[in-house]
């Protein structure tokens, strides 16, 4: 009979378990990312969609720009997975190079910013742990972030190139 009991008070705890981190979503991250998502767009609104739209299509021009600062602004301001809105404001072309350095930021902005990809903050504190026996992990964040520039230039330009070619292969099956 104690081996029912105990068995009924662990498969109950287990449901208990899951509405107490549904609570803590509802009282927690939800409210947290609705106003977020209420913020950006009345700023947005504020500042005028058009003058918005205008700073970001200028930014988008120059390929350095376009896969660096803006996936960093958009993982900074609307942390993971808010921060792929931001691909609204390139032209088609740019889009999955944009998609690949944003998804590949939210790794090294975690360092520094632990707000913009709180789920990847577990990995980097991992990482920081065994780093910190042996050396400064301040040092650690800011070489983290500087790599992770790099590699998402990197990437934001290959797959622009991958989705251009892509793109003029299908162009020529229509065609034919």
């Amino acid at each position: 009979m104690d081996f029912l009991v105990t068995l009924s008070d662990h498969f109950i705890g287990m449901f208990e378990s899951g509405a107490e981190t549904f609570m803590g979503f509802l009282t927690g991250i939800i409210p947290l990312l609705i106003t977020l998502i209420l913020f950006v767009n009345a700023l947005v609104k504020i500042i005028g969609e058009d003058r918005v739209f205008g700073f970001m299509q200028k930014c988008t021009k120059f390929f350095f720009l376009r896969y660096t600062l803006i996936p960093f602004l958009a993982c900074f301001f609307l942390t993971n997975p808010m921060c792929y809105t931001f691909g609204r404001f390139l032209k088609e072309e740019h889009k999955a190079g944009y998609y690949d350095a944003t998804v590949s930021m939210l790794h090294p902005i975690v360092g520094l910013f632990p707000h913009a990809n709180s789920a990847e903050l577990f990995v980097y504190l991992g990482v920081a742990a065994g780093f910190g026996e042996v050396a400064n992990q301040s040092e650690l964040a800011l070489r983290y972030l500087l790599a992770g520039f790099v590699i998402i230039l990197i990437r934001g330009m290959i797959t622009e190139k991958i989705a251009q070619l892509l793109a003029r292969r299908n162009q020529k099956q229509a065609v034919a």
